[in-house]
Parts: structure tokens; C-alpha cells; sequence
């Protein structure tokens, strides 16, 4: 695959068509699924008289293959019916080409047909193998255009662990914690109590490189730490274990790049759980019926609000992410700010906090997607 050449352009090639975008969804991680539902939500937004739209799914064993891109077969409709993307559809691949990167299917006792050329790809994966810089590295090498953060952005973002030191690095206030790896554990597990011990209790135990809530609990006590990590390393031999930010306010706050690639914030929004959660888990974001409660704006001091936006942006220029990102903070009883997290490829389910943030903030959901889409597109496939 070689770099998209000069006279292949977006502004040329729209002259003559209009720009192909490839929707890429589904994916390796224990977060295919939720993959899944975000490109039924983008591939029902996105605007066909704008592009030429090509679905994408990558099946659980890494197999790329062209989807229907039917947004109905891509919904949850219950904790035992989540989506996945059918692997026995026709194969699909990037091929190099004299003028960029072309689609190519392939189908059984049929030569290969090339859907033609990628002007941008909208990578819609979350967790390992898609929104830690693997495909953006890809995407990279074969000088193809993509929506959202860069290698590095999405590589240090998606490691909890690497995240925090590169924050706290750039004077951003984030949780006490500790790393715990599966070989650690393996080899000496009390150093590795000893160490969460002297964080105290209550404690969170998360993946260290997960997301939508998939493999995190609470230990409570010392008493639960060993099966909260045992269930962490099911999902990731790294384990990040994390003072609980006990009183604080669950707050989001949207960052979307201007044209001219300045950071701009959402209204910020608040999370109440209710019910049987005690935290923000996967049933309290995705499953229906759940009670969650949001509030956007979320209920601050003007102050706060204003801080909480400010290190938004600031989350984002440290770890140099580019197009979108969530950045998670929690409001501690004394209105003091803590960054949770920042997440490069927020969801955009329908019940996502992402573009809620971005409609009570004037861009509704369809215009959001067509601005990633544009602000790929404008983007250099080269150093930025």
C-alpha cells in the first residue's frame, strides 16, 4: 500500500464523485458488539447524497468482510441478542493502486471486483485491535485518510496505565493507582496485594486497556481484591487498580476539533446511576429499561464548569488526539476536578454520552458525523 499520490487529492477527486468513506466496525475485542451499534448509528446518519458509503465489518477472528450495512441488524435487543458482524460474508481488503488504496471483494468462483478507491475511513472499533493505534498504524502506511486520534493518541489513551502518567505528566489531577500485570500476579501476588493495600479501600479494578465498563468491579474490601483482579486479567493481562473517587460526581465532557484543528468543548454532562448499579457498568450504558439518569448540562458551578472544559482540552493536546474524544472526570465534594479517562472513540449509541453532549451543544448527530468526515478528509496522510 503506498501513500495516496498528489493528483488523487479530496478536493480533485470530489470533483469528479463524491468521496467514498469506509465504515469499519466490529473487531477483535470484547467490545465488538458495542462496535456494532455504533456504525448502525453512524451508517443511519451518515449523509448518502455527501459520500458513497462502504460497511465494513471485521469479524471476531479478524476476518474483513463487506456488511450490509443495515442499520436495524446492528442493534442491542437484549443482554443475550447483541450484534455481531457476519464473518462468512464476502471478504474485503485494502489493494494498492497506481492512484491510492482501493477496496477489493472477493466471493467464491468469482474474480475479485474493486468497489474503488477509500477517500476516508471512519473507524467505528473500540478496545484493542482498532482504537489503540493498530489500525490507525495501518491506515498510516498506506497514506489513507481516517476520522480520529492518531497512533500515539489512541495508543497511550486506550493503556489506563500510560494515560495517567502522560496526563498527570502535563499537570492534569488523576486518581492514585497501581499497575498489575497477569506475570506479576502469576509470580508474586502478596507484593502485588501489598500494593493495592496501601491505596486503600475502596478500590476500582479495571482492564487496563478495555472500555464500556466490560471486566471492571469493586473491591470493597481486601477480602474481594483477588477475584477482581482474576476478572480484570480475563480481559487484559494488565490490570490498573484505582482509589474509588468516593462522593465524586460522575462528569463528561465532549472535545471536537475545529476546521482549524483547535479543540472545541461540549456542555458538560452528569451521570446518575440508579437501581441495582452501584457504578456506570455495561447494562447501566447500553441495555434498555436501565436507570440511568443524565443530566446535560450537568449541574455546576459556573466555575466548575468552566474548569471541567478548560482541562477537557487540555486532556486532549497531551496525548495530541486529533478529530474527537470523551474525556471522563469525576467532581469530588469539594467541587476539586479528577481526569478519569479519556476515551479516542467514544460511543455513538443511541444512548451515548458523546453526541448527547454535542446536541445540547448545537450539533445535532448528523451534522457531527459529517464534520469527523470532513475534518478527516482535510487532514495530511503524512507527519502532522
Amino acid at each position: 500500500m503506498n501513500a495516496t499520490t498528489p493528483d488523487s487529492s479530496p478536493e480533485s477527486r470530489a470533483e469528479s464523485r463524491k468521496p467514498r468513506v469506509a465504515v469499519v466496525f466490529g473487531g477483535r475485542s470484547s467490545e465488538h458488539a458495542i462496535s456494532c451499534v455504533t456504525a448502525g448509528s453512524v451508517l443511519k446518519a451518515i449523509d448518502r447524497d455527501a459520500y458513497d458509503v462502504v460497511p465494513i465489518g471485521i469479524a471476531t477472528d479478524g476476518r474483513w468482510v463487506l456488511e450490509s450495512g443495515d442499520p436495524d441488524r446492528l442493534r442491542i435487543e437484549g443482554a443475550d441478542r447483541l450484534p455481531s458482524v457476519d464473518g462468512e460474508r464476502a471478504p474485503v481488503a485494502l489493494a494498492q493502486q497506481a492512484a491510492g488504496t482501493d477496496l477489493v471483494v472477493s466471493e467464491p468462483s468469482q474474480p475479485p471486483r474493486t468497489l474503488g478507491e477509500v477517500d476516508v475511513v471512519f473507524p467505528l472499533l473500540h478496545g484493542p485491535w482498532g482504537e489503540d493505534g493498530t489500525i490507525q498504524g495501518m491506515f498510516e502506511m498506506a497514506g489513507v485518510r481516517y476520522v480520529g486520534a492518531g497512533v500515539l493518541a489512541s495508543a497511550v489513551s486506550m493503556d489506563k496505565a500510560y494515560m495517567k502518567v502522560v496526563l498527570a505528566a502535563a499537570g492534569l489531577p488523576v486518581l492514585p493507582s497501581v499497575t498489575v500485570t497477569a506475570r506479576d500476579w502469576a509470580r508474586d501476588p502478596s507484593a502485588c496485594r501489598a500494593q493495592a493495600d496501601e491505596l486503600g479501600y475502596p478500590l476500582f479494578v479495571k482492564p487496563a486497556r478495555g472500555g464500556s465498563s466490560i471486566g471492571i468491579s469493586k473491591a470493597h474490601d481486601a477480602s474481594e481484591l483477588d477475584a477482581c483482579i482474576e476478572e480484570a486479567h480475563r480481559h487484559d493481562s494488565k490490570a490498573l487498580v484505582e482509589v474509588s473517587a468516593e462522593g465524586g460526581r460522575e462528569v463528561e465532557c465532549g472535545v471536537l476539533q475545529a476546521l482549524d484543528g483547535t479543540p472545541e468543548t461540549s456542555q458538560p454532562a452528569e451521570l446518575r446511576v440508579g437501581g441495582d448499579h452501584e457504578f456506570y457498568d455495561f447494562a447501566a450504558k447500553y441495555l434498555p429499561g436501565e436507570h440511568t439518569e443524565i443530566d446535560i448540562p450537568a449541574e455546576l458551578p459556573p466555575g466548575v464548569a468552566d474548569e471541567l472544559r478548560a482541562l477537557a482540552a487540555r486532556a486532549f493536546e497531551a496525548v495530541s488526539c486529533e478529530g474527537l474524544a470523551r474525556v471522563d472526570f469525576f467532581v469530588m465534594p469539594d467541587k476539586s476536578l479528577v481526569v478519569n479517562e479519556i476515551n479516542t472513540m467514544p460511543g455513538f449509541t443511541p444512548t451515548s454520552m458523546y453526541p448527547q453532549m454535542w446536541a445540547a451543544s448545537g450539533v445535532d448527530y448528523p451534522e457531527l458525523v459529517d464534520r469527523l468526515i470532513r475534518l478527516a478528509l482535510a487532514r495530511d496522510t503524512g507527519l502532522r
